[in-house]
């Protein structure tokens, strides 16, 4: 019975069907509607910040669990909920959740089945980041490449849209957007010689409305930009969520790296890979472009939050969209039209002397030995200077809170050649572990590049960062830890041990007068996987969602 009145509230709370513009208003100023989290990254905007204060830098102190869901799941858990009108929705790899916010009751669970074959061709762990609500729908990708829609109120499916054959290598773990009435989508494989894209989807029917590549070919005015049929293997995933700023009609999605990463291979700046695209939501036409990494080698790819804000350039209000990008520098464009404002270093690199006018890297010795095909000891490692784990932007303290890495690899290109489904790597790697900290949680200045204040960790924090009006900047670790930090002077304030190591992305709310923060807890990331950490090993496996208060 409390299951049926739980659909019951739930259906009358949902945006109703042919009232798909009001939910986009809804869902555009979802920052100020403090009891909703209706979008992947707590707004467009991807800022991942809340104007609530109940919990501060005070109060956090009294922070307790509230309750604690399973997900009855094994594999990393990366995904970040979503809230709407008292109900948090939730995804793993293996299964979509609606849950009451308050009590975790689970409302509805919507398993996905897999082909048997699936797990083995995902590259960087079995990960699902996300969901979209729209227009009483809710939307996930798959690992075996398919867009479902399932209905809010029950979770029953109500169309599945097929992308492409994953047994070539092709995988989903994006979240999908809604922008302009549109679904878009990303895909993962650039480590399996894919030609990556960004789809728009008809959120009604699941047809299929649109296609960009991020690998020019031949009929791309940037063709040119790779050798011979090289494209049709270049990378370019697309796997985490763009932003989109309504007023523009513009949404912002990065782009991953080459594939192969030997340089020698497919010689040239190899576009649309290691870039930002400031794509037409209704049409997916790329209005701009800007290349962070050209003919990368190092998977320095590009695909992480593209953050919009307003900013005072030389007194001048700014909007622009920011990027801590995987390379070593933080970058912010003008996201009228692309156009270089900032670009700084804000992490150790060696690979590049610096950043000319025109937003090109100069190369440093490093690099031009690599493109000779020669054996170096290059900063950062593949994992780069901040990998997947989404940054926070305050605009009161116009800070950037972002989980950085310090560690470099031994690296040399050799030649691989394409064969669908198998590694198309392309190079011979190993890391260069630092003595002490393999990491930093840092408060960081985007137009300088410059720290305010970092917090070491021997072991990197691979989580999202979620800042707030109370001053407090929450994020977890490996080892399970929930952690709350002033976002003044990154004191420690308050940490939960949570059941197995933190890679999910918290989120805050507001239900009843009661400031909640949620995040999921499951170890098995990309660092887990590929770093050969010990200290991880008794971390136990265990997908679960926390959802924390204040003590009453």
């Amino acid at each position: 019975m409390r299951k049926l009145l739980l659909a019951a509230t739930l259906a009358a709370s949902l945006p109703l069907a042919g009232h798909a513009q009001t939910a986009q208003e809804l869902m555009a100023g979802s920052q100020k509607d403090t009891a909703d989290v209706l979008n992947y990254g707590m707004g467009y905007n991807l800022q991942r910040y809340s104007p609530l204060t109940q919990i501060n830098r005070d109060t956090v102190k009294h922070l307790v669990p509230v309750w604690n869901y399973s997900y009855d799941d094994n594999k990393s858990e990366e995904s970040q909920p979503l809230v709407y009108k008292g109900v948090l929705y939730v995804t793993t790899n293996s299964a979509t959740m609606a849950i009451d916010a308050k009590t975790g009751n689970q409302i509805w669970k919507t398993k996905v089945e897999y082909p048997a074959e699936t797990p083995r061709i995902v590259c960087c762990g079995i990960i699902n980041r996300g969901l979209a609500l729209y227009d009483g729908k809710v939307f996930r990708t798959t690992l075996d490449a398919n867009v479902i829609a399932l209905d809010a109120k029950t979770g029953k499916e109500i169309w599945r849209s097929h992308v492409i054959d994953f047994k070539d290598g092709y995988s989903q773990t994006v979240a999908p957007l809604v922008a302009d009435g549109v679904v878009i989508t990303g895909i993962s494989g650039a480590e399996y010689g894919i030609r990556g894209f960004i789809d728009g989807w008809d959120p009604d029917t699941g047809k299929h409305l649109w296609r960009t590549y991020t690998v020019a070919g031949p009929d791309d005015p940037n063709g040119k930009t790779w050798p011979g049929d090289t494209y049709k293997h270049g990378g370019g995933s697309t796997w985490i969520t763009g932003s989109f700023d309504p007023e523009l009609h513009t949404v912002y999605w990065g782009t991953g790296n080459t594939g192969s990463w030997n340089p020698t291979q497919h010689p040239g700046d190899n576009l649309y890979t290691c870039s930002v695209l400031a794509l037409d939501p209704k049409t997916g036409k790329i209005k701009w472009h800007f290349q962070f990494s050209p003919n990368d080698p190092y998977d320095y790819d590009s695909v992480a939050e593209m953050v919009l804000a307003n900013l005072d350039v030389g007194g001048k209000p700014t909007k622009v969209v920011m990027d801590a990008n995987r390379n070593g520098f933080y970058y912010v464009l003008d996201r009228t039209n692309g156009k270089l404002i900032a670009a700084n270093q804000y992490g150790h690199q060696t690979w590049a002397k610096g950043i000319d006018e025109d937003g090109r890297p100069i190369p440093s010795e490093v690099t031009d030995k690599v493109r000779k095909g020669e054996a170096v000891d290059v900063w950062p490692g593949a994992m780069g200077v901040k990998n997947w784990s989404p940054t926070s932007y305050d605009p009161q303290t116009g800070l950037v809170y972002a989980n950085t890495l310090y560690f470099g690899m031994h690296y040399k290109p050799v030649d691989v050649q394409y064969r669908a489904g198998l590694p198309y790597w392309g190079a011979d790697i190993d890391w260069i572990w630092p003595k002490g900290p393999r990491g930093f949680l840092k408060a960081i200045d985007p137009l300088t590049g410059k720290s305010k204040w970092e917090v070491p960790s021997d072991i990197p924090r691979f989580s999202g960062v979620l800042s707030t009006a109370g001053g407090v900047v929450f994020t977890g670790k490996l080892t399970g830890e929930l952690e709350a930090f002033d976002a003044e002077n990154g004191h420690k304030l308050w940490q939960f041990k949570t059941g197995s190591g933190i890679e999910g992305q918290p989120i805050t709310w507001e239900q009843d007068g009661v400031q909640y923060v949620a995040v999921s807890s499951g170890i098995g990331g990309v660092y887990d996987l590929f770093a050969g950490d010990e200290r991880l090993s008794k971390v136990p496996a265990g997908g679960s969602l926390w959802v924390f208060a204040l003590a009453k």
